[in-house]
């Protein structure tokens, strides 16, 4: 009777995303698979800290407010200065908030098609991204001011902090969803993150999933006959008995 771990190819990257709570958690970690890389789905306070393979950080939104006494906090000192980062939506207020901006209520919950009015070309985010390009809202809350060495990046015609980047960091906020198709763009800008910022090779999918286990397994194995247990995580825990 014996245990085997395996650690497929592709696990040697990964994005990690911090769940909030959004209802498009899922979707965002749909839109990595499909830019080819793997991601894992880990709730707000469970970063797996000390994993080699995490090449990025993305925070989804939430449905709280950032200053709602029961509102989801991550400690961002486990992941700021050593990955690159990109908050979507309350991802990006709460990264603002908490370093000393301001989240205040909208006039009227933001909800739908909007454009970028302006945006920083040259900014790596938005490489590729055309003129005028529609992005999804859906917010009640807005980013009023944001901290001292935090830039504005984009804007629209009713939210002037669409978007931002820490100043000498690698961190960027988005109050837009670009996970979610009305977003014209919004793959493109998860790909310059993914692949631009955080040096992922593209090189994931299910299939080669499939057959790096299946050959990891029969290197390991042998001629052995194994029972396999497989959950939705990136470990395999396979625990068998010799013929």
């Amino acid at each position: 009777m014996h245990q085997i771990i395996l650690y497929p190819h592709y696990m040697q990257e990964k994005i990690i995303i911090l769940d909030f709570g959004s209802q498009t958690t899922q979707l965002i970690g749909r839109r990595v698979h499909e830019l080819d890389t793997y991601c894992e789905i880990v709730p707000y306070n469970k970063f797996p800290a000390g994993d080699e393979t995490v090449k990025g950080v993305i925070l989804s939104g939430s449905p709280f407010s950032v200053y709602d006494d029961k509102a989801f906090k991550a400690e961002l000192s486990e992941i700021r200065g050593k990955y690159p980062i990109l908050g979507i939506c309350y991802g990006a207020q709460f990264m603002a908030y908490s370093q000393g901006g301001k989240v205040e209520p909208a006039n009227t919950r933001e909800y739908g098609r909007a454009h970028l009015a302006s945006f920083c070309k040259d900014n790596v985010l938005f490489r590729g991204v055309k003129d005028n390009t529609q992005v999804w809202m859906s917010h009640g809350d807005t980013i009023t001011a944001v901290p001292e060495n935090f830039k504005t990046i984009a804007s629209t015609d009713k939210v002037a902090i669409a978007a931002y980047q820490v100043e000498d960091e690698q961190i960027w906020g988005v109050q837009f969803h670009p996970e979610v198709f009305h977003s014209e763009d919004g793959t493109q800008m998860l790909k310059n993150f993914v692949v631009d910022v955080c040096g992922c090779r593209q090189d994931w999918s299910p299939a080669s999933f499939i057959e790096s286990t299946v050959a990891e397994l029969k290197e390991q194995l042998g001629d052995d006959k194994v029972v396999l247990g497989l959950s939705g995580g990136g470990r395999l825990f396979c625990g068998g008995s010799a013929a």
